[in-house]
C-alpha cells in the first residue's frame, strides 16, 4: 500500500499517454503555481495522484483513535464518487458526470469504500463502490489498477479487504469465467519450490515476461490482509506468537494459510535490517521503505505475530518522521500500524501522530468542539500564537515540500504513502 507502484505507473502511464513523462519533467524544470487543494480535503500537495487515497487513509485513522471526522472531509470523499460507484484518484470537478474518459481506480475505489464503512452512515455509497469493483474483476479472479489491465497481486489484494469490510464472501465472488477472487490472488503466491527459500510464501506483483514470481513486499503485505479477509483497520490480536514459514507442502486455495505463509516471509524480511528497503528509481542501491515497513507491521499484527513486528515498529518510531511530515496518507498508515500493535499513536517515537494529521485537514468534529469551549482568554492566547508567524513558517515548509514533488510523484506512481 505504498508506492502504488512503479509497475502500477506504467500501467497507468501507458493507458493515459506516453507524452506524460515528458511534460513532467518540464514542470519540474519550470516551476508552477502551487496547486490549489479543494476544502475538506487532507494534505496541501497537489492531489491528482492521490487525493482519494489520502483522504480515506486520514479518515480511517481518524476513526480508529476515536475521534469524529469534520463532515466537511467525509462530504468530500462521497463527492468524489461516480454514479456508478467507482472513484478516480481525483476528480477536480465533482459537478461535472463521468463520462469515458474519467479514469475510474480499483485502488481508490477499494480504500474509500473501507474509509466509508468504517465511518458508518454511508451505505449506499459503500454498496455502490462495492459492486463496481465486482463489476471490473477479471476473468482470472483478479483486478488491475486501471480496469481492463492484466490482473496483478496488489490491486486483487486490496479490492478483496474492501469487498470483506463491505460484507461480501470474496470466496464466492467470481469473474464471468467463473473464477473466484482467491483463486485470482493465489494465482501470485510463491510455493514450496520458490527459490531462494526465503522467497517462499511471498507475493509477487505480476509475473515476469518469462512467467517467473519476483518476491514483492507491496504485494505480499496487501495479500496477508486479503487473505485473512481484513482490511486496513486491525485492532490489536488476541495471540502473538512469532511468524513461521510457509508450511510445505502447502494447502492448496486456502488463503488464510496463504496469509500466514506470506507472514512468513515478511518477518524473515525484516530480520536483516529492522525494516524493508525498495529500489527507487534513479537509485543506485535499495533504500529503507517506510511505508511498506508500516504496512508489513499492520500485516503482521493482523496475523497475530506482533511480536515478529516489533523491531520493524520501533525503527518506524525513530525513522519515520520526515517521511510522514505533512503526509495524511503516511501518517494515517503510522496510525493504523500503532493501533494494530496497541501502541500509542500519541505518543509514537516522540511525535503525536493523530496533532499531526489533524494539522493536515479538517480538524475532527471532537477538537471543533473543545475548541468552541475553550475560555476567551484561551483563544485569544492561541490567536495570538497564530499571528505570530508560526502559521507562515508552516505554510512556507509545505509549500517547499510540495514544489519539490514534482516527477518523483510521476516516477513513484499516482500515491502515494512516500510522497514528501
Amino acid at each position: 500500500m505504498n508506492v502504488r507502484r512503479s509497475a502500477a505507473t506504467l500501467a497507468a502511464s501507458a493507458v493515459l499517454c506516453v507524452g506524460a513523462a515528458p511534460a513532467a519533467l518540464a514542470d519540474v524544470a519550470t516551476p508552477s503555481p502551487a496547486p490549489v487543494v479543494p476544502s475538506g480535503l487532507f494534505g496541501k500537495n497537489d492531489p491528482t495522484y492521490d487525493g482519494v487515497w489520502r483522504q480515506s487513509f486520514a479518515l480511517l485513522a481518524q476513526h480508529a483513535v476515536g475521534e469524529k471526522p469534520a463532515q466537511a472531509a467525509v462530504d468530500w470523499l462521497v463527492g468524489q464518487q461516480c454514479a456508478d460507484g467507482g472513484f478516480a484518484s481525483f476528480r477536480a470537478d465533482t459537478a461535472a458526470a463521468c463520462d469515458a474518459k474519467t479514469m475510474l481506480d480499483t485502488n481508490a475505489t477499494a480504500v474509500a469504500v473501507q474509509a466509508l464503512k468504517a465511518l458508518g452512515g454511508q451505505d449506499a455509497a459503500v454498496k455502490k463502490g462495492a459492486d463496481w469493483l465486482k463489476s471490473v474483476q477479471n476473468a482470472d479472479g483478479g483486478w488491475a489498477y486501471v480496469p481492463g489491465s492484466p490482473s496483478e497481486a496488489s490491486s486483487t489484494s486490496v479490492v478483496i479487504s474492501a469487498l470483506a469490510a463491505a460484507g461480501e464472501k470474496s470466496a464466492e465472488v467470481r469473474s464471468k469465467a467463473g473464477k473466484s477472487a482467491y483463486e485470482g490472488l493465489l494465482a501470485f503466491q510463491l510455493g514450496c519450490s520458490a527459490e531462494p527459500a526465503d522467497d517462499r510464501g511471498a507475493f509477487a506483483y505480476q509475473p515476469t515476461a518469462d512467467g517467473k514470481l519476483p518476491a514483492n513486499a507491496d504485494a505480499t503485505a496487501a495479500a496477508v490482509l486479503a487473505g485473512l479477509g481484513r482490511g486496513a483497520l486491525v485492532s490489536p490480536s488476541s495471540t502473538d506468537t512469532p511468524a513461521a514459514p510457509l508450511a510445505c507442502p502447502a494447502t492448496a486455495g486456502d488463503p488464510a494459510a496463504a496469509a500466514q505463509g506470506a507472514a512468513g516471509y515478511l518477518a524473515q524480511a525484516l530480520k536483516k535490517d529492522g525494516h524493508l528497503t525498495a529500489l527507487t528509481p534513479g537509485a543506485d542501491q535499495p533504500t529503507p521503505d517506510t511505508g511498506n515497513t508500516a504496512d508489513a507491521v499492520i500485516a503482521l499484527a493482523a496475523a497475530g505475530h506482533k511480536q515478529s513486528a516489533a523491531g520493524a515498529l520501533e525503527w518506524l518510531k525513530t525513522n519515520s518522521a520526515e517521511w510522514s511530515k505533512g503526509n495524511p496518507a503516511g501518517l494515517g498508515t503510522l496510525i493504523l500500524a500503532a493501533r494494530a500493535t496497541g501502541t500509542d499513536p500519541k505518543a509514537f517515537g516522540g511525535t503525536d501522530l493523530v496533532a499531526a494529521l489533524n494539522a493536515t485537514g479538517p480538524a475532527p468534529q471532537s477538537a471543533s468542539a473543545k475548541a468552541s469551549e475553550q475560555p476567551a482568554d484561551k483563544k485569544a492566547e492561541q490567536a495570538g500564537k497564530k499571528d505570530s508567524g508560526g502559521g507562515n513558517v508552516w505554510w512556507m515548509i509545505l509549500a517547499g515540500a510540495a514544489a519539490g514533488m514534482g516527477i518523483g510523484i510521476v516516477l513513484s506512481g499516482r500515491r502515494k504513502k512516500n510522497q514528501l
